[in-house]
């Protein structure tokens, strides 16, 4: 796990978008996992930016999204379709037929998710899988004591979980329970990981990420077992970190 602290938020961010925008050019082709959420706004912002100059592509790639809430449909103000229309795919050269989320809305959850999953390995996998982290350490929308063999299903959110993400609804109330999301094993199938992680109240969920036990208490844990894996840190996400100067050592600067 290569562990890049990067001083404030938005320089975190751009680091980010520089390792998505890299494996565009790279493999122009790939196909990506992408995360919604606050934290990720700053980093489609900078990959919008970094489009326009001319510094990545999107028209070969395709994607596939982390999660979507049951019984909200694609048009819904609070869905994740609508989030990724408005954040990225309405600015950057995505075909409309190479960007895929879970249909929130569809009349049977779990065949949706089954048919996501079969979805996704029929594309080959996640070639880089983008994530945020949970202050409860969860992933995608596996919450804690979740399966780390998991794949795509219906999951139950964890009431923390609703109420980190009311400030996206009308309330706490509003936030649906259940989600289609993909499954950890999913997820650690992806060829490389890149997750973003900032503010103090990441820091906990970081330090057990990184240094606690591989546990189904802190899901994103599984991802000590993934061979390719970046997490990018702000200060504060990186508080709690007890190697933190070694990680530095190591990558000054967050390089």
């Amino acid at each position: 796990m290569k562990v890049l602290i990067c001083g404030g938020a938005e320089t975190a961010a751009g680091r980010a978008a520089d390792l998505v925008a890299a494996r565009l050019r790279r493999a122009p082709a790939t196909t990506l996992g992408l995360a919604t959420g606050g934290t990720m706004e700053a980093v489609y912002a900078a990959l919008i930016a970094r489009h326009r100059a001319g510094d990545c592509g999107f028209a070969a790639a395709r994607s596939f999204n982390l999660d979507e809430y049951v019984g909200l449909a694609p048009d819904h103000p609070c869905s994740y379709w609508r989030y990724m229309r408005e954040h990225l795919f309405g600015h950057v050269d995505f075909a409309p037929d190479r960007t895929h989320l879970p249909q929130g809305d569809a009349p049977d959850p779990q065949a949706e998710a089954d048919r996501y999953e079969a979805a996704i390995r029929a594309a080959g996998d996640i070639g880089l899988q983008l994530l945020g982290i949970g202050a409860n350490g969860h992933i995608g929308f596996n919450e804690p004591t979740s399966s780390l063999a998991s794949l795509t299903r219906v999951k139950t959110l964890a009431r923390a979980t609703r109420a980190a993400n009311a400030r996206f609804f009308s309330g706490s109330e509003d936030v649906p329970r259940l989600a289609i999301t993909m499954g950890i094993a999913t997820i650690l199938r992806a060829e490389e990981v890149v997750l973003l992680a900032v503010g103090e109240a990441k820091a906990e969920a970081v330090a057990r990420m990184i240094e606690g036990p591989v546990s189904a208490f802190c899901p994103a844990s599984a991802l000590q077992t993934h061979r390719r894996v970046t997490v990018i840190l702000d200060d504060a996400a990186a508080g709690q970190l007890a190697l933190r100067d070694y990680y530095e050592d190591i990558h000054p600067g967050g390089m």
